[in-house]
């Protein structure tokens, strides 16, 4: 199947659904139906299931454009059952982004090679070392910038010296020497690009010396020695009386870029090499949308700020370092290199380039100021003023509507800056996107309208005075009490009518608030229920007189057709998995009546499988909890429909199977079991390891020491052999494990490093045995041609190495890490010799 693989998905653009399989194709034209969807129109990537039950139809506006575009709507489409599940993103605040859109199209596509270029490049920032976190749209984000990098268009641009973007405005500097290049020293809390870099490729060991050459307010500094590495640094303006000296690593960080000088910046250049022993490191900034923006002055820019940049491609910088210190200038990143002066030291680094040696360093903390917002003409009024507009808007979004004279804090500041306080509002509004003020007031009613309307359910006497901002709300969002009373009071009618509970919840679950279950009801967690539709949080909220306070509650379920409501407390909700329930509330809001189950003693707490089910993308740990319940979807150990499996049998099954949990991953186990307990459905472990007819003989213990070797022989057992065994029957084991000691007394011919029989073990230098890893087994089944026997296995299984011998003779067949698919044919010759020969067989 052509695409990208995750898990147990595929994803691929439109475009390439037709070269895709005929199945595969009426499956998608199956859904398109189903949903009412065309390809390019409604969506542009497919998410499909290999076990082709269900498949999704995603919609990226960006695609092309965004360099990581953000998934805005998506239809899953369980074809099995005719059920289509809708969700937009376009409120979150954290959407599902896209990485690696090359593999999403076909090779020849004309976007591929930009696309690659910029997979490339994030690989080579480390950006990809952990691909569960990145998913999502905040965090993406804050990875590039803790990298200490930026995207610019389609490029990852060093966070160098810090740049507003300002138009130019008509100012000319009266010299060189006035140029202020100390304003460019960026203030960070976090290691700069060069540095990370550095750290990436194993250098800031701890061992080896850092001086920093323009080391600005020393952040780097005080990071690096936070993290005991020694380290120095000289800087013009803010370290002019520290000393110069040699050091193993020099860092010249976004130095040359602000001397206006050419001369200077040779000697700059020049000087930081002289102090070098082992690698400089250099930074420029590159080319980028801000590049034309300022004063042409010598080869750069003087910008308002008056100072200087000088923006570099990456090549004429490459040349620029290359031919000035007369050496080679390695590119590491995007305006970042290194020129070693060891060249030993270099050689060590061109040979290990691809593996990532670095230190995790724990960055010392240090409150950063807000950066300045990106200016446009029309926005330098509002920088002036932001800070009597901030809080305007902020006061507005919160009452949902514009705030009275009497309701300003700082009224008379405002009247003084702009004349009147309806001038101040209306450009507070021309600033703003009033579209986010109609959400707010959107919001505001709702919570209003709940309000009066559980002051009626409830029967409480109404207030004789209402509180001011009350009175005021009530005038502007309902003209007067009366009104407001008789809205909520309809809202409130309407908790009885099944179909409109069904279709609010269904509006809720397209909004990401929650799971639709097949009976319509919705569960979600207690921190969505002030997003839910006013009806819903009005049932809830009539519901929940009953019980109390829900802020204890971590799941809701909405039982939209029975007028029930279902509230459940677990243990640690937020950080385990698979959480425990202890507490669970069933209200009966017809009756008035509520029932209270507690587990713990007398009752086994069920686990809550699915958790990603019933919280989104902006829940704490959300990413680690989806890739925890694809991987558990994708072992396909267990039915999860309904509550899914007892405790008690799901740690069975899963140790059994050799996994286990650890933190929010699923692991292999890392214990030993007793040899007499399955491995697989047929066999034991003991069956596997003494089957051979040397163990027989000498009565080697044979007992494998590696916890990965068992996992090997279950995984054998699991994927070919039981399979085997279903179709023929019972098998006869001729050769299984064989461990490092019995492989001394075996005398006939074998290839302990190939054959995979040693599975995970060690040899006496602690080095595998066999790294093939895997495991494998002779084996024959009676009264069977073992030719259709091992053709069965080829067509039917995920072998990795096969080897036939003959129709009489037991069959060799591996399963492991590579699934090689490998099937050979041992041939005598004339001479009476074996020769291996690769059988093509199409599966």
């Amino acid at each position: 199947m052509l695409g990208k693989k995750v898990i147990n998905n595929f994803y691929w653009h439109s475009s390439l659904t037709t070269a895709q399989n005929t199945q595969v194709q009426q499956h998608i034209a199956e859904a398109e139906k189903l949903a009412s969807l065309q390809a390019g129109t409604d969506y542009n990537i497919v998410k499909y299931d290999i076990n082709g039950q269900a498949l999704s139809l995603l919609w990226y506006p960006g695609f092309f454009n965004d360099p990581f575009p953000a998934l805005e709507k998506s239809h899953r489409i369980d074809l099995k059952f005719k059920r289509v599940e809708k969700r937009s993103y376009q409120a979150s605040l954290n959407p599902p982004i896209l990485h690696r859109k090359e593999l999403l199209l076909s090779q020849d596509d004309p976007h591929s090679p930009p696309f690659r270029e910029l997979t490339a490049t994030a690989e080579q920032l480390g950006l990809f070392e952990n691909p569960i976190h990145i998913g999502f749209k905040q965090a993406w984000e804050n990875l590039i910038a803790e990298k200490g990098f930026q995207l610019v268009d389609h490029q990852f641009v060093p966070i160098g010296n810090l740049e507003t973007n300002d138009e130019q405005q008509s100012f000319e500097p009266t010299s060189s020497t006035a140029i202020a290049r100390h304003l460019t020293a960026l203030s960070r809390s976090n290691l700069s690009a060069p540095m990370q870099c550095l750290a990436r490729h194993g250098f800031l060991d701890g061992i080896s010396t850092v001086f920093d050459y323009g080391c600005g307010k020393g952040d780097d500094i005080r990071n690096l020695t936070a993290n005991a590495i020694p380290v120095s640094g000289w800087d013009p303006h803010y370290a002019a009386d520290q000393p110069k000296h040699p050091a193993d690593i020099v860092n010249l960080g976004f130095v040359i870029n602000v001397i206006e000088s050419y001369q200077e910046r040779l000697e700059a250049l020049r000087g930081a090499y002289s102090l070098t022993q082992q690698v400089l490191v250099v930074s420029a900034m590159l080319v980028n949308q801000n590049a034309f923006r300022g004063l042409a002055f010598n080869d750069g820019v003087i910008t308002q700020r008056n100072t200087f940049q000088k923006y570099f491609t990456q090549t004429e910088l490459k040349e620029f370092l290359s031919d000035t210190l007369e050496t080679d200038a390695i590119p590491v990143a995007p305006g970042i290199f290194f020129i070693f002066k060891d060249q030993d030291a270099e050689q060590r680094f061109l040979l290990n380039r691809q593996r990532s040696h670095r230190n995790v360093l724990r960055l010392s903390h240090r409150s950063s100021n807000p950066a300045l917002p990106k200016l446009s003409r029309n926005e330098k009024k509002y920088l002036n003023f932001r800070h009597l507009i901030d809080p305007l808007w902020q006061q507005t979004l919160e009452l949902g509507r514009l705030p009275e004279k009497t309701e300003i804090a700082q009224l008379i500041e405002l009247i003084q800056s702009f004349g009147t306080v309806n001038k101040a509002l209306g450009f507070m509004l021309d600033h703003y996107d009033e579209a986010i003020l109609e959400q707010a007031r959107q919001s505001r009613i709702g919570d209003l309208l709940t309000y009066f309307a559980l002051q009626t359910f409830s029967k409480r006497r109404p207030y004789k005075h209402l509180e001011t901002i009350l009175q005021k709300d009530i005038k502007a969002f309902f003209g007067d009490y009366k009104n407001a009373m008789a809205t909520a009071q309809s809202v409130l009618f309407q908790i009885s009518k099944a179909e409109l509970i069904a279709s609010a919840c269904q509006q809720a679950t397209e909004q990401g608030l929650g799971y639709l279950d097949k009976d319509d009801a919705l569960h979600l967690h207690t921190s969505m229920v002030e997003r839910l539709p006013a009806l819903l949080r009005i049932y809830i909220g009539c519901a929940t007189i009953l019980y109390g306070d829900i802020e204890q509650t971590d799941l809701i379920k909405i039982h939209s057709q029975s007028g029930k409501l279902s509230l459940m407390r677990y243990d640690d909700f937020q950080n385990h998995p698979l959480p425990s329930l202890f507490e669970r509330v069933k209200i009966n809001l017809r009756e008035q009546t509520f029932d209270l189950y507690q587990y713990g003693e007398e009752y086994e707490p069920t686990y809550l499988y699915l958790k990603s089910r019933y919280i989104n993308e902006e829940f704490p740990h959300y990413a680690e909890q989806l890739n925890f319940d694809e991987q558990l979807q994708a072992l396909n150990l267990f039915d999860l429909t309904g509550y899914g499996p007892k405790p008690d049998k799901f740690r069975e099954r899963l140790a059994s199977a050799r996994w286990e949990i650890d933190d929010f991953e699923f692991i292999r186990s890392r214990s030993i079991p007793e040899l007499d307990k399955h491995c697989g459905r047929y066999l034991t472990y003991r069956q596997l390891i003494e089957c051979g007819e040397t163990q027989q003989t000498t009565g080697v213990s044979n007992c494998p020491k590696q916890p990965d070797t068992y996992t090997a022989l279950h995984d054998l057992a699991a994927h070919i052999l039981d399979p085997v065994i279903e179709y023929f029957g019972m098998i006869g084991l001729t050769y299984g494990f064989c461990s490092h000691e019995l492989g001394k007394h075996i005398n006939k011919r074998v290839a302990p490093k190939l054959d995979q029989h040693a599975a995970h073990e060690l040899n006496t230098k602690n080095n595998l045995i066999c790294p093939r890893l895997g495991a494998a087994v002779d084996f024959i089944v009676e009264d069977e041609n073992m030719r259709e026997v091992a053709d069965w296995v080829a067509e039917n299984t995920p072998f990795d190495r096969l080897y036939f011998y003959g129709d009489n003779r037991p069959i060799h067949v591996s399963y492991g890490p590579g699934q090689k698919g490998e099937y050979i044919d041992l041939v005598m010759t004339e001479t009476g010799r074996q020769v291996p020969r690769k059988r093509n067989f199409q599966t």
